[in-house]
């Protein structure tokens, strides 16, 4: 985080005494005494765009984007190349959480990309086909790694069911950083990055429910996601999809499938034969008919699609303590 000048006028050892040592606090979480130190690096040099920058990323950890925009406004006005910089980046993340949509096309492209529609375009930069990611909500809580869609280079909405503690739900849209941290791999040999929240960016109006479901196999469980996918929410099996990863293993490389039966995943810290968060492993069993199950719908709708479930294979399926829970 840490960028000094390479040009011709090289900053002053006081700046860079400055910058060492905000950077040191921000580290610690002293954004105030952090935020001193860096003002005064760009009273001592505010021709370099780092003084700048630096600013501009220090008001992006505090969630101040006003200050933000304005400073990531600055350091641009001074880069030396034309695409690229990371500035730009920053510009385009503080733009987003405020909804300055010109700002955030015009970041959006200086830094490289295509941006759909009219280089003038006042609307949200939609189109721009980014697939799919994960990101880590609570990033300095409990994390949680939860899949999504990328509506730009700096929101995702949030597709799986993040579990409760995360405080979040199915179709949040999530502001998240731009460095990933970590990857997730699938068994067809596509990577996908794992980027940070930051801060959520629009609620979501449905709940989230957990309820136990007793499935006599796969396709029954598959059913019920079915089900709730055709009817425009969601259902998902936590006692398959949830692992418990510490983490330097979350943060790495890892693999998402979903590891029934016989396999032991080495980074999967959780215990085998419960179900919910610690029920990714089972005991070599190929299948558990008790499954925690996540369930994002409207209180008016969530048992209709349980008995409809059940009623469509009442031998082999049935449903108790359903809970709304976040």
């Amino acid at each position: 985080m840490r960028i000094f000048g390479k040009g011709r006028n090289r900053p002053s050892a006081s700046w860079r005494q400055a910058t060492d040592r905000a950077f040191t606090l921000i580290g610690d979480g002293r954004y105030e005494d952090a935020g001193a130190l860096l003002t005064r690096a760009a009273d001592l040099e505010p021709w370099l765009s780092e003084s700048w920058f630096n600013l501009a990323l220090l008001h992006k950890f505090r969630h101040d984007w006003e200050q933000a925009r304005a400073a990531g406004l600055r350091a641009v006005a001074l880069l030396d190349r034309d695409t690229g910089a990371p500035d730009w980046w920053n510009v385009g993340i503080a733009a987003t959480a405020l909804q300055d949509w010109p700002l955030a096309r015009r970041a959006w492209q200086a830094y490289g990309l295509r941006v759909p529609g009219s280089p003038t375009g006042s609307g949200e930069p939609l189109g721009m086909d980014l697939g799919s990611a994960a990101v880590r909500l609570s990033p300095e809580g409990e994390a949680e790694v939860v899949w999504g869609r990328r509506l730009d280079p700096a929101r995702i909405e949030v597709l799986s069911i993040p579990l409760p503690s995360s405080g979040r739900r199915w179709g949040e849209v999530v502001l998240h950083d731009g460095v990933p941290h970590g990857e997730r791999s699938t068994a067809a040999g596509h990577t996908y990055p794992v980027f940070d929240e930051i801060e959520l960016w629009a609620p979501s109006p449905v709940p989230t429910w957990v309820v136990l479901l007793e499935a006599a196999g796969e396709a029954d469980r598959d059913a019920l996601e079915q089900l709730a996918a055709d009817a425009g929410f969601a259902a998902e099996d936590w006692s398959s999809s949830v692992r418990l990863l510490c983490r330097m293993c979350s943060e790495s490389r890892m693999p998402s499938d979903e590891g029934e039966g016989e396999h032991l995943d080495p980074h999967d810290h959780s215990e085998p034969g419960h179900p919910g968060p610690l029920g990714h492993r089972t005991d070599g069993q190929l299948w558990v008919p008790e499954r925690e199950c996540g369930l994002a719908a409207p209180a008016s709708l969530v048992r209709g699609l349980l008995d409809g479930w059940v009623a469509d294979s009442p031998d082999s399926r049935d449903w108790r303590d359903l809970e709304e829970v976040c």
